[in-house]
């Protein structure tokens, strides 16, 4: 795609944002490196999904054109065909592209070959010759995404998981926290610890003008559009209610790839899900991403849970209601947990909360049939620089989020909280917003991450259930009852043998 295809949104914010991109420190090497001007001629063609994810590719890139002289051709795809646009490339040997802005739950099929299709970049990664990122900044839930095997593949960009955004001027109005103790007969927590205490304040938050502004508000905000990503959703609420001390599966039983889709602990967590379409509006059902975020934006729901790009958007005035009052904190969690290997449920003496890397995490990749592997990661690691990932992580359009040291404030990190108000956020929005983030990625219990061939498939089956159960069409049990048939013939389709052996090679089972 030419530079002159780009919506005029990426033009309008290139242009404002190249000038907020500090420059990077480069190696005496690199520098003599490109006096050579080695990647003359050289374009590098990126496959990357039509989204936010996409616009610093175009962005960065032009940065690093007028840098090394190389070009930068980036080609993007819609999701629904993504996937297949990657592995028609790779299966047929055709080497269209050079690299793909992958999704972390690719990787599956990326090594169900004999040989990999994509390369390792350990080599790159030590040559001073190129832009130099530091992989000790990386927090180990988000190196897991980009290795296989103890081999680095991919080049940090994307950060993803979901922590729980909240109004925190509303939740600690006297007023309402009175009225709330009277109704529920306890002292409104915030933020809310237990997912029955976000169902209590949903609840009581839904239908009234809390903010008196002369229209309803609701309790929360969520997008649940079959074939969108709300399933991703359904994953990080449903996490604490089947993982424990004494359990980390969720996906399937390690020893025989049997589904756990369907086990009480899942379906009690559908149940509260689909509670919880009773707290927003009605037409969350048909909502994408955006529109689910929007309502929380304008101010009028109480929570929203999901990715890292809804607090940088809470900072844009422009687009934005709340800023300045928004609080964040990790999922909440669960005093009962059911073991879904075990099949029983158990009590713990305090809140077993879960930790999660839910979503893509959209990184590079390089293919192992790149014409410019040099070029290819010389471009990737531009943008993985502290100076060009520290921006992208700032704005919520960029669909960026942070996962590295550097985003996050002592003791965690090495940020500032000027360094976000240089970046145009309201100070009270930065602490919060970065500590659970930073809580998240480093709790020891997580959502294993699904990453064995069919992963695209077993998501998509989640997501039909969902709709089903959300819309009324099927019961929660009758949804994840036939959810789990589909992860059985998906399985069996793809090698019930094959597919238990990568399972266990992804989450590093030994036995």
């Amino acid at each position: 795609m030419s530079w002159k295809k780009v919506v005029g949104l990426i033009v309008a914010f290139s242009l404002l944002g190249l000038t907020c991109v500090s420059a990077y420190e480069m190696t005496p090497e690199r520098k003599a490196w490109l006096a050579t001007n080695p990647y003359k001629g050289v374009t590098v063609r990126i496959l990357t999904l039509k989204a936010t994810v996409s616009q610093p590719l175009f962005i960065l890139g032009r940065k690093w054109e007028k840098e090394t002289g190389g070009k930068v051709e980036v080609v993007e795809v819609p999701l629904a065909a993504f996937h297949q646009k990657i592995f028609t490339d790779l299966i047929t040997g055709m080497g269209e592209y050079d690299a793909f802005l992958t999704a972390s739950w690719y990787y599956g099929d990326y090594f169900s070959a004999v040989e990999p299709y994509i390369i390792p970049i350990e080599k790159f990664m030590k040559d001073p010759r190129f832009p130099q990122w530091d992989p000790d900044t990386v927090l180990p839930a988000i190196k897991k995404l980009l290795t296989w095997g103890g081999k680095w593949y991919g080049i940090p960009n994307d950060n993803d998981g979901q922590v729980l955004y909240y109004r925190e001027d509303i939740l600690t109005n006297p007023e309402y926290r009175k009225r709330f103790k009277a109704e529920f007969g306890y002292d409104l927590p915030v933020p809310p610890k237990t997912t029955d205490q976000f169902l209590d304040i949903a609840k009581f938050f839904n239908g009234w003008d809390w903010d008196k502004d002369g229209k309803v508000d609701y309790g929360l905000s969520m997008h649940l559009k079959v074939g969108e990503q709300a399933m991703f959703h359904y994953a990080s609420w449903a996490a604490c209610y089947v993982i424990s001390p004494d359990n980390p599966y969720f996906w399937f039983n390690p020893e025989n790839m049997e589904p756990l889709i369907n086990s009480e602990g899942h379906l009690k967590a559908m149940e509260d899900m689909v509670e919880m379409v009773n707290y927003g509006p009605r037409a969350m059902l048909a909502w994408t991403l955006g529109e689910g975020w929007d309502l929380f934006l304008k101010g009028d729901a109480i929570f929203c849970f999901t990715w890292g790009d809804l607090g940088a958007l809470a900072q844009d005035p422009k687009e934005s209601r709340v800023k300045g009052k928004v609080g964040a904190t990790p999922m909440p969690g669960r005093y009962e947990v059911y073991n879904p290997i075990k099949k029983v449920w158990k009590k713990y003496d305090k809140v077993i909360q879960v930790g999660n890397t839910t979503g893509g995490s959209w990184h590079p990749v390089i293919s192992r049939y790149s014409k410019h592997p040099e070029a290819t990661y010389d471009y990737c690691a531009f943008m993985a620089v502290k100076e060009n990932a520290f921006w992208n992580f700032t704005r919520g359009w960029t669909g960026v989020d942070p996962g590295r040291t550097f985003a996050f404030l002592p003791p965690y990190g090495t940020a500032s909280i000027e360094d976000y108000v240089e970046q145009g956020w309201d100070p009270h929005d930065v602490k919060p917003y970065t500590d659970a983030y930073y809580i998240d990625f480093t709790n020891p219990l997580q959502i294993l991450y699904l990453r064995i061939p069919g992963g695209e498939e077993y998501w998509r089956a989640l997501d039909f259930a969902l709709g089903k159960a959300a819309s009324g069409e099927l019961s929660p049990e009758e949804a994840l009852d036939e959810c789990y048939k589909d992860f059985v013939r998906i399985t069996n389709r793809l090698g019930k043998e094959r597919q238990l052996k990568l399972f266990r090679e992804s989450v590093g089972y030994k036995g």
